[in-house]
């Protein structure tokens, strides 16, 4: 594998955004990274192999674009900076299997753009999007066979985390029913120019070919999971009865039963399969009512 590492060093990142007159915008979450060893980690975490089709999101000055092309990837690269795109023309100058996309990732029609094809995504995510973008990506699944993405280290445990704990949420049952999540490294503040207020890490989700629980209507189960998280310290029973599931809170609780869930619990101790039990319930609940 080729990695250019005079590209990840960071007197190199600095003379590059002098160069071109350029500032990490904190706007859009910029930060370029400088750690030749993470960089490698990424690379090997998306298990790159000649003629791969990789998404990269947000490519910056093209420091992990060079590394998946290096590695053989063909990489179609969407960068929402317009002032990033001369960079890009001339860091990447050369490479045949580089596209570069100037767009928004969360409004481009990317059902057409990845059709036809198995695609891995790689990105270095603005953290003030992350959720959106790792969401947007799952739910219109997508022919995705993983998602490598650097991301905030809270964000990272949020999406691995188990019921019962506090990083436990909305956002960890819907990657998880998704996906396969791990954490590959924490990378330190000091690997980015310019350095971030946070902590970050490197995740890898691996797309499931099916969920691993079966639902009767998809959209309802994260409705039900939304409004079960919505107001973390109510119980499930006071939580899903505020939450707008076309349900009377009787039958919520009736619900809860019927699903072997005591409705005094909260919505943190579910597990992904007690979601998916309690959900199936109260859609027939819903089904006999209307």
């Amino acid at each position: 594998m080729n990695i250019r590492p005079q590209i990840v060093r960071s007197e190199v990142t600095h003379a590059i955004l002098k160069r071109f007159g350029l500032k990490a915008h904190k706007k859009l979450g910029q930060n370029f990274l400088i750690n030749p060893r993470v960089l490698s980690q990424i690379i090997q975490a998306a298990d790159i192999h000649a003629g791969d089709d990789v998404l990269e999101i947000g490519p910056g000055i093209g420091t992990l674009t060079q590394g998946l092309a290096d590695a053989g990837a063909l990489v179609t690269a969407v960068e929402l900076d317009s002032g990033l795109l001369p960079v890009l023309a001339k860091t990447l100058e050369g490479y045949e299997n580089i596209t570069i996309i100037h767009g928004d990732i969360l409004k481009l029609d990317l059902p057409a753009l990845l059709q036809g094809r198995q695609w891995k995504v790689v990105a270095n995510l603005p953290y003030y999007i992350t959720t959106p973008i790792i969401m947007t990506l799952l739910e219109q699944r997508l022919p995705l066979s993983s998602i490598v993405s650097m991301v905030q280290k809270e964000v990272a445990e949020r999406m691995i985390a188990k019921p019962g704990g506090k990083d436990y949420g909305a956002l960890s049952v819907a990657v998880q029913y998704y996906t396969s999540p791990e954490i590959i490294t924490q990378v330190p503040a000091h690997s980015f120019v310019p350095a971030p207020a946070v902590e970050s890490a490197v995740i890898k989700c691996t797309v499931r070919d099916t969920p691993p629980v079966q639902l009767i209507n998809e959209s309802f189960f994260f409705k039900v999971v939304r409004g079960a998280f919505g107001q973390r310290r109510k119980t499930l029973l006071n939580a899903l009865g505020a939450a707008a599931l076309d349900l009377e809170r009787k039958k919520i609780e009736e619900g809860l039963l019927a699903a072997n869930i005591i409705p005094s619990r909260r919505g943190e101790t579910l597990s992904l399969e007690e979601f998916a039990v309690l959900t199936n319930v109260l859609w027939k609940f819903k089904a006999v009512t209307n």
